[in-house]
């Protein structure tokens, strides 16, 4: 462990640096550089020491790159799920579930644990102390105020 301290205090300003000039961002270039002293924690019996700043800042870059692509990739899946033919006139749609004019507080809540947080009539009926038939009933008529408010096109 002390050898692994003593790389870390020699490398780690030098990797951040690199980081942050890779990533533009703080947060970012933390992140990269924490992951690149993790794969050198794990695998430090078998580096060569005299190679480690070359290999540290190879790992910055590569986990970078990948940081890149997955965003490219939820970027184009992003723009894929917007159609720019059809907008809805009214609120967006997280906004209309918490400030819709037509919904109580009650549909509210039944929306949000049902189709936020993935839980069952039951587990809602359990959590609010409704009746499964009046946790149904809620969803149903939320629903319906959400088909009128955004009609498919």
């Amino acid at each position: 462990m002390k050898a692994f301290e003593a790389l870390y205090n020699e490398h780690v300003k030098a990797v951040f640096r690199f980081a942050m000039s890779v990533a533009g961002r703080r947060d970012t270039a933390e992140d990269l550089t924490s992951e690149a002293f993790l794969a050198l924690y794990r695998n430090l019996d078998s580096i060569d020491e005299t190679r480690l700043p070359g290999w540290l800042l190879t790992v910055v870059r590569n986990r970078a790159r990948d940081l890149w692509r997955h965003q490219e990739v939820e970027q184009r899946h992003a723009e894929e799920l917007v159609s720019p033919d059809v907008a809805p006139t009214g609120l967006p749609l997280e906004q209309w579930i918490l400030e819709g004019a037509g919904l109580k507080p009650v549909h509210r809540t039944c929306v949000m644990l049902r189709y936020v947080y993935g839980m069952t009539r039951a587990e809602i009926a359990e959590e609010t102390g409704l009746s499964e038939t009046q946790v149904k009933g809620h969803l149903q008529y939320a629903l319906e105020l959400l088909r009128r408010a955004y009609p498919r096109t």
